[in-house]
Order: C-alpha cells, then sequence, then structure tokens
C-alpha cells in the first residue's frame, strides 16, 4: 500500500540560517511553489498520504484541497494549519528578531494561560485544520537557548488538548523531553512527535493511553548533511542542541519496541530533505524495529493514528487504490523503499517507470 509520513512540514526544506533569512525574504507564492514542489517529490517517493504539522500562510491547507482533488501531483495531506505553542516557545515566529519587528510579524498561533490557548485552537480549527499541533516542549531548532525541556504549564497544554478534542480533532505534541511528554500523555494527546527522551513513567503513560509515537530520527540527515557543507549553517544558541540531538537519537525507539508502544512513521521532512522521505526505515530498524514493523508503521499503524484506517493503509476491496512497487523485497532489505517504481494514488497512476 502508498506509503505514510505522518510528519512532514512542506514548505520548506531550508534550514538554520538559511531557513530564517527565506521567512523574511521569500514571499508567500513563494512558499506555495515550494510546497507544490515538494509534495511532487513525496508522492514520487511512494508516500501518498503525509500529515503537515505546521505551516504559516494558510499555503497547506490550499495545497490539501488542490492535491484531493488531483489538480496538482501530490499526496492526500491531512494539515494542522499553523503550529500552536506559548510565547518564545518552539512555534513562536518572532524568536530571533529585534524588537522593533516582532510585533510586525504575525503571532496568533501563540498562547499564554488557559484561555489564550482555547481561542489558538479555535483560529485553526476555523481555518479548516484536520488535526492541532502544539509544543509542550522547546525545540532543536528554536532560536533561544532555553533548553529541550517542559515550556508549557499544565493548564495550558490541558486547554489546547481539551479544545482540540471539543471540536473533534486529534492533537499532535511536539516534545523532546520527558517532562513535556509526559505532560502531554497525562492529558490525552494522540501523539508524541520526536520523544527524544523517555522514562519509566513515559512508557507505562503510552501503553495507559494507547497514543502513537513519531520517532523523525531523519532529521538529523538533515542537520549533519548541511553542517557537512557548511559548519556555521545554524546560530550559536541552536548548535548544542543539535550535537546533543545527532547523539541521542534512537535511544527512545530503542526503549519503545519492547515495551509495547504503538509507532507510527514520520521523517519531520522539510528538517531532512523532502523526497527522501524513506531513509527513516533504515534508521527505524538501525534502532530495534524489524523490517515488517516499520513498514506497518508507515501503512496500517499511520493510518490509524490519522484517522484513516478505514481508507488507507492496506490492500484491501473497498479502500482507495493506493499502491506502490519497488524493485525487491522490503521484509529482507527495507532500503529497496527508497528506490519507488509505481506510485498510484487514488487509483490515479502517478509513476510507472516500467512504462516510461
Amino acid at each position: 500500500p502508498g506509503l505514510i509520513d505522518s510528519h512532514v512540514h512542506l514548505t520548506s526544506d531550508l534550514g538554520g540560517q538559511a531557513r530564517f533569512l527565506a521567512g523574511v525574504t521569500d514571499n508567500l507564492p513563494a512558499h506555495a511553489f515550494r510546497a507544490a514542489e515538494n509534495a511532487q517529490k513525496t508522492l514520487m517517493a511512494g508516500f501518498t498520504t503525509v500529515r503537515n504539522l505546521g505551516d504559516a500562510g494558510g499555503v497547506t491547507l490550499a495545497l490539501r484541497d488542490a492535491t484531493a482533488e488531483h489538480r496538482l501531483p501530490g499526496p492526500r495531506i491531512v494539515d494542522a494549519g499553523e503550529s500552536i505553542s506559548t510565547t518564545s516557545g518552539h512555534m513562536d515566529g518572532r524568536l530571533g528578531f529585534n524588537d522593533d519587528l516582532r510585533e510586525h510579524i504575525g503571532h496568533d498561533n501563540v498562547c499564554n494561560g488557559p484561555e489564550s490557548c482555547r481561542e489558538a485552537v479555535r483560529l485553526q480549527v476555523g481555518r479548516g485544520a484536520n488535526v492541532i499541533k502544539i509544543a509542550t516542549t522547546g525545540g532543536v531548532n528554536s532560536r533561544i537557548g532555553a533548553g529541550l525541556g517542559a515550556q508549557m504549564f499544565e493548564d495550558e497544554a490541558r486547554a489546547l488538548i481539551e479544545t482540540a478534542h471539543l471540536y473533534g480533532l486529534r492533537v499532535a505534541v511536539h516534545a523532546h523531553g520527558a517532562d513535556g511528554v509526559n505532560l502531554a500523555l497525562r492529558l490525552g494527546a494522540n501523539s508524541i512527535e520526536h520523544g527524544t527522551i523517555f522514562d519509566d513513567e513515559t512508557l507505562r503513560l503510552f501503553r495507559q493511553s494507547g497514543a502513537y509515537y513519531v520517532p523523525t530520527l531523519s532529521t538529523v540527515n538533515g542537520y549533519l548533511e548541511r553542517l557537512a557543507a557548511d559548519p556555521d549553517a545554524y546560530p550559536p544558541e541552536v548548535m548544542p542542541k543539535i550535537r546533543w540531538r545527532i547523539e541521542i537519537t534512537g535511544q527512545s525507539l530503542a526503549r519503545a519496541v519492547p515495551a509495547g508502544v504503538r509507532i507510527a512513521f514520520g521523517t519531520d521532512a522539510g528538517v531532512s530533505k523532502h523526497g527522501r522521505n524513506a531513509d527513516e526505515f533504515a534508521l527505524m530498524v538501525r534502532y530495534g524495529m524489524t523490517p515488517m514493523q516499520a513498514l506497518e508503521a508507515a501503512t496500517v499503524n499511520a493510518a490509524d493514528l490519522l484517522g484513516l484506517a478505514d481508507e488507507i493503509g492496506s490492500l484491501e476491496p473497498g479502500k482507495r487504490a493506493d499502491l506502490i512497487a519497488v524493485d525487491g523485497d522490503p521484509l529482507q532489505d527495507v532500503s529497496v523503499l527508497t528506490d519507488v517504481d509505481f506510485v498510484m494514488r487514488d487509483g490515479q497512476i502517478y509513476r510507472d517507470d516500467a512504462r516510461d
């Protein structure tokens, strides 16, 4: 069946200083064009469905509708609108700018206190989001040296999650430190993105709640490649967090697999390169999954996480005709999934190397 990436950002695959600069020099049409280009790369790589977890300007909400109608080549998109955090949290786009510019940069996706956080969710609901993405901890790429532990109070996180659930939307939570992961799991998060540090309580809460873990191991590929090309690709306040992330990546997955945590495939493409989503499979196997488990994470598990198990994730009568083909057996060598020869989405052929 067509593969599913549960964590992408289609508008860019720039990083570090280049991404920061593009945020204020590229206009919205440029972001839209790049998103469409990245969507096509993703589809041709065999990923017929993605969950886009945060972009500004409504670009991918519009792209979602265009690809759904096959007006543009791309995957089926489940979209979060803009991601939400507290002021100076991971999703605050004003970080790194001086005081003269800060208040001129859009920030209705940041909140402080329960009432403000409820409003932030309702704004995304009104924009047509299919899922709500929040950040309970700091982020690796945030231009602030405040670490990667919890950066949200419980009443704020509760307001965000409960409001999303009130509208029937699932909640994906960006969280690195175990304190922020555990906070989100206790309050009913549907998935944890990154989850770089787990403790025993984390594993217990995952099993108790049934939430999914989305490891996004591919981020390290993006960091290593950009740093190889330019040692100064990232600002000084970000570099210690990147070095930490590279060193520790995979440890949580190695604990999660034997503990029976439900795992869904996700890359954080945008930090890593679009069109190379399948590089994640080798990393998942390296850190404890069998090829079958990794393949299930990108099909039946991811379909369940996205609420689309009745439509996609397996080849059965009555489901959407999403189908890929590779030259080889991914259960013997998962790397064959990096070279897809045939892609069908909704019964429409988008790639057929044999015919070409």
